[in-house]
């Protein structure tokens, strides 16, 4: 049931004006063009619109523009209005919001918070995972226990605070979801295994919008994209089974394409009309959720679940899944207790182009192309840039395929790093950086044929992606932050 709060059709009569008034500028026009103000930058597509070049060979150690100590974290930096936006925390139960010239790294305001009690999480992620969103005059900021906060991006001055339900995961992943900025409303899709919703809410009083459950989903960070395609800009998620797109000003679903896998961590690339989904989820088609929680949760491995070897938030869903009232869930149990009976997908690896826009299921209508060929991370998000399409997965390995047709440009190819991929790939300057668990940032030339630059050493293990602005490139290692600049003038 989607929940539409008083003042929405005030709200969407002035999304309407407003709409009006950006006209060609863009949905983003809050943020400069060259500005990177969420995770992978403008409508998450990892392609910087900036003009000045861009470094090439660079470390930790060699032709650092400057370095901050911050502490451990892995959400990934902003930049907007000459200013860089990172998180850590500082302590066992401290977390901070960081700002820093984005020119000179001189720090300009730090804010802390006392987290509470923290719930379990698993490695590689930490608790400061989360990244944060800007318009330029604020950054918006979500965190498992405090909920979403603005704070002033002039002086760190807590605007207001709203209260969000702490996300429950059966195999304690984690939160891990990133806000965005559409006009005069921050988004948060935060999927979990138990209660998956979208939220809105009003950029400036903090105040929601809207709030529309997604049952169907189970756990997974997609960040929110925006596509514009038939007349209209839509507010584009990846979940469990299932691409979707809603009215961003009423939180409503327009379009559903029943295409995807179980679960979902990568978040979506939008060229034009076109969404492209890299998605690599455990085990195959015929894998549903009850085999992973077999393998991840049966702590005895005799076949079955107890209720001790879940989390006390899920009894409730383990008593209704527990058809015999034996006290244990097996088979078809498991999967009748966790997962929704209208959205049954197994895993899997695929790669798709799904054309946006429609109306109801589109699946058969605007699935433009699928493949099938395991190349795809179960992290690291697609880039589409100069009308193609790549993937990086576990091992540096990467494939390329024409975004139009879904032809392999090259397939499986190492980019000389081995090693885990979990950060994604962002491209700028005619050059394509790709961030290696092992701390190692490849460089490769755009191109149709795989071209190695640079291997460059950035000290420690590195799960963020980068922010390119200005023609500097932004790196958040596991507790400190990097800045590399290309030639100036």
């Amino acid at each position: 049931m989607r929940i539409l709060l008083p003042g929405a059709l005030l709200t969407a009569v002035s999304l309407t004006v407003a709409a009006c008034l950006v006209g060609a500028a863009g949905w983003h026009s809050a943020a400069l063009a060259d500005d990177w103000p969420q995770f992978r930058g403008p409508n998450a597509t990892g392609v910087s619109t900036g003009t000045r070049p861009l470094p090439v060979e660079f470390s930790h150690e060699q032709n650092v523009a400057w370095s901050a100590t911050l502490g451990e974290g892995i959400a990934s930096p902003v930049v907007a209005a000459g200013r860089v936006c990172t998180t850590a925390m500082v302590d066992k139960q401290r977390f901070a919001v960081f700002c820093h010239g984005a020119a000179d790294g001189k720090l300009l305001w730090k804010q802390e918070f006392d987290t509470g009690e923290l719930p379990a999480i698993m490695s590689p992620n930490t608790h400061a995972s989360s990244t944060p969103a800007t318009d330029g005059e604020r950054v918006y900021v979500y965190f498992s226990t405090l909920g979403l906060m603005a704070l002033d991006l002039a002086d760190g001055k807590i605007a207001w605070k709203h209260p969000v339900p702490q996300p429950d995961y059966l195999m304690a992943w984690g939160a891990a979801h990133s806000p965005i900025v559409y006009r005069d409303l921050v988004i948060l899709n935060q999927d979990d295994d138990l209660s998956p919703f979208l939220l809105a809410v009003d950029k400036q009083t903090g105040e929601t919008r809207w709030r529309t459950p997604r049952p169907e989903m189970l756990a997974g960070y997609a960040v929110p994209v925006i596509c514009a395609a038939g007349g209209r800009e839509d507010l584009v998620i990846a979940g469990t089974g299932k691409l979707q797109g809603y009215d961003p000003r009423t939180g409503q679903e327009l379009w559903s394409c029943n295409s995807l896998l179980r679960t979902i961590m990568t978040t979506p690339a939008v060229h034009g009309d076109r969404i492209y989904v890299s998605v690599q989820s455990f085990g195959d088609t015929d894998r549903v959720l009850k085999y992973a929680l077999l393998q991840w949760k049966d702590t005895n491995q005799d076949g079955k679940l107890d209720k001790r070897e879940i989390g006390r938030s899920f009894w409730e869903r383990f008593d209704a899944g527990d058809r015999d009232q034996d006290g244990f869930l097996v088979d078809d149990e498991i999967d009748a207790a966790f997962q929704s009976p209208t959205n049954m997908v197994g895993g899997g690896d695929i790669v798709q182009s799904i054309r946006g826009g429609g109306q109801g299921d589109v699946t058969k209508t605007h699935l433009v192309w699928n493949l099938d060929h395991k190349v795809s991370s179960n992290i690291a998000s697609p880039l589409v840039v100069d009308g193609r399409l790549l993937v990086i997965k576990k091992g540096g390995i990467s494939s390329c395929f024409d975004a139009d047709t879904g032809e392999t440009v090259w397939m499986q190819q190492r980019i000389r790093n081995f090693g885990n991929y979990y950060a994604s790939p962002v491209a700028g300057d005619g050059k394509i950086y790709v961030m290696g668990e092992n701390g190692f940032l490849v460089v490769l030339k755009q191109g149709p044929q795989l071209e190695f630059l640079a291997r460059n050493d950035m000290g420690e293990s590195c799960i963020a992606t980068p922010a390119i602005s200005d023609g500097r490139i932004f790196v958040r290692t596991l507790n400190r932050l990097h800045c590399f600049a290309g030639p100036r003038e």
